[in-house]
């Protein structure tokens, strides 16, 4: 059988199941070993053990490419645009080749009767032998983080009113339960949250054998809507993870970086034959010293490098000293791992060097200064001397758009007068086709005029601590480290659900848009927790419409507070930074043809 691949599934399917997998014949269980867990199929049932996958390709239109295999399985999301792709492919089959070859659709993760009907009306529905779903929520992508890698979902929810990945964060969350026991308290702020909660409830009323007698793993559930915090997002991140993504953008836990910095020195070759192939790295806690880096704030990162660099020369140093042959046995044992720590120092080192080059730029600082000025409460009523300099300068219009939409949330929005100003400049220097993301920019509530006249922010400010002027990079004690004095809003309200309870923050809770609630799930007898001294509370925040890896490290930290007493787990709909989110909610216009 061949795979034709979704472009956009191959990430987040390579962390559940590597393509060396698939395609290897596995072998049986009397043959020393049996295959690797794949997910279970889409019915349920576990996978055969030979998964005989020949070849793999990428969904293109035009011909598919020639293979000797009988059996075709298209693997892609449930979008209109997939399907016209779908339909070239078949409609371009040599029917008259021998053997026929069998086509399958597997849709991530649910059917769509619109994607059917459309195949219809193409003709080729009667095609497919196979028409299933593959149910992939949830994938984990490390040991505390779950995403559902839905790209559109904070555009589908604001925007479209559409709430399928709601759907599907319940329903993955039913799974966790499923797995994990159910949640026996469950918090959350924003319409979406609501939503999601509310079909849980319903799920589970509908489902009644869904119920199993597993201990909770989990005490907490916390739902957040994106847009109950649209500040952090839009702020550069400043932990070393945070500022890798903002760069250079992680994808799938995977990294691209710029290959010179990683080319071998040898001597007297001067810079000859330096590779071009972006250099790909995996990012996750599996490695020892990113494990102990990613959280820091970038600051902090030079002098754990530095201390690790003494400790790896003065390990391999030991080898002069192994006189006996006990000795020597064991430092060749070690070999491995040091070999293995020094190239990951190497790695982050150069890594480092390369985001020290940008973050001492007198853009990124100009960039940061205006940033922190806003998030402080600065001149955030008036127009900003640095974002019509960008403009005139015509820079990233990204950038541009970040800046303009942080000090809109800033001034809980902007006085018409300033708004206008800036949709002019914009719409003049970058071109009138982005007045369509203008307009998406403000109905998500990210850029818009200020109503009532009367900016909340301040005093959302000061109740929530979201500033701290004396902020300890190297050592924090609070979790505004990960922005250098700004303290995510969704983890503030997460740190004090745990300690002291929403109750403390009720006036501000409703300044923020959406209700919040509390629901109690029952749990059956003999599975409520009797809590041992000093044992942690478990909590899940689910972010609906996407989480930053600083929030992630935020959220890590306080998990790691000696006195804190919750450890968190993290989900969201996708892992996003300011960049990927702002471009998520742009159109692109295509100019016309004549």
């Amino acid at each position: 059988q061949a795979i034709v691949w979704d472009e956009y599934l191959t990430g987040p399917f390579g962390l559940i199941a590597q393509y060396s997998l698939l395609k290897v014949r596995a072998r049986g269980p009397g043959g020393g070993g049996c295959s690797p867990a794949l997910p279970y199929s889409a019915d349920g049932r576990a996978p055969p053990q030979e998964h005989e996958v020949e070849k793999m390709f990428t969904l293109k239109p035009g011909r598919l490419p020639p293979a000797d295999v009988k059996n075709i399985i298209f693997f892609v999301r449930p979008k209109l645009e997939l399907m016209d792709i779908i339909t070239d492919n078949v409609l371009r089959e040599d029917r008259g080749r021998s053997p026929q070859r069998d086509f399958h659709i597997l849709f991530v993760p649910r059917r769509s009767l619109l994607c059917e009907q459309w195949l219809k009306e193409q003709g080729v529905l009667g095609s497919f032998i196979h028409r299933e779903q593959y149910s992939l929520d949830l994938i984990p992508f490390d040991g505390d983080l779950l995403s559902m890698e839905s790209e559109s979902a904070f555009k589908e929810c604001y925007l479209e009113s559409d709430q399928t990945s709601l759907y599907h964060a319940a329903k993955g969350l039913m799974t966790l339960q499923a797995l994990y026991g159910t949640i026996p308290q469950i918090f959350g702020k924003g319409d979406c949250a609501r939503h999601v909660a509310n079909m849980m409830i319903r799920m589970k009323r509908e489902f009644p054998g869904s119920q199993n007698s597993i201990f909770p793993v989990f005490d907490t559930l916390l739902l957040l809507d994106r847009n109950v915090d649209l500040l952090t997002p839009l702020a550069t991140q400043l932990t070393y993870e945070g500022l890798i993504d903002e760069i250079y953008g992680i994808q799938n836990t995977y990294v691209k970086l710029p290959p010179e910095k990683f080319a071998p020195k040898k001597q007297g070759e001067g810079g000859k034959d330096l590779p071009t192939e972006p250099k790909k790295l995996q990012l996750n806690s599996a490695e020892e010293l990113y494990a102990e880096i990613r959280d820091k704030n970038f600051n902090a990162v030079g002098s754990v490098l530095s201390k690790k660099a003494k400790i790896i020369s003065a390990a391999f140093e030991e080898r002069h000293h192994a006189k006996t042959v006990g000795e020597i046995k064991q430092f060749v044992s070690q070999l491995p791992h040091m070999q293995a720590a020094r190239s990951s120092l190497a790695n982050h080192t150069s890594i480092a060097e390369l985001i020290k080059d940008i973050t001492t730029s007198e853009d990124f600082f100009d960039n940061l200064t205006v940033e922190q000025e806003f998030m402080s409460g600065i001149d955030t009523d008036k127009v900003n001397n640095y974002i019509e300099d960008c403009i005139a300068q015509k820079h990233p219009l990204i950038k541009i758009l970040r800046l303009v939409c942080l000090q809109s949330v800033c001034n809980s929005g902007l006085k018409q007068k300033v708004l206008d100003h800036y949709k002019r400049e914009i719409l003049q220097t970058y071109g009138y086709e982005h007045i369509l993301t203008l307009n998406n920019l403000e109905k998500a509530g990210l850029l818009k005029p200020q109503t009532g006249g009367r900016n909340n922010y301040p005093t959302i400010r000061k109740t929530l601590r979201l500033w701290m002027d004396d902020v300890n990079e190297q050592n924090p004690n609070d979790i505004s480290y990960v922005y250098s004095g700004y303290a995510p809003l969704s983890v503030r309200l997460a740190q004090l659900l745990a300690r002291p309870g929403w109750r403390s923050i009720e006036e501000v809770l409703k300044m923020l848009p959406g209700p919040h609630f509390e629901e109690r799930q029952q749990l059956p007898t003999g599975l409520q927790k009797k809590r041992q001294q000093g044992e942690n509370r478990v909590t899940l925040v689910f972010f609906l419409g996407g989480v930053t890896y600083a929030e992630i490290a935020a959220l890590r930290f306080l998990s790691q507070m000696e006195d804190g007493g919750t450890e968190y787990i993290i989900a969201t709909t996708k892992l996003i930074n300011g960049t990927t989110w702002i471009k998520s909610l742009m159109e692109k216009l295509e100019p016309a043809p004549f």
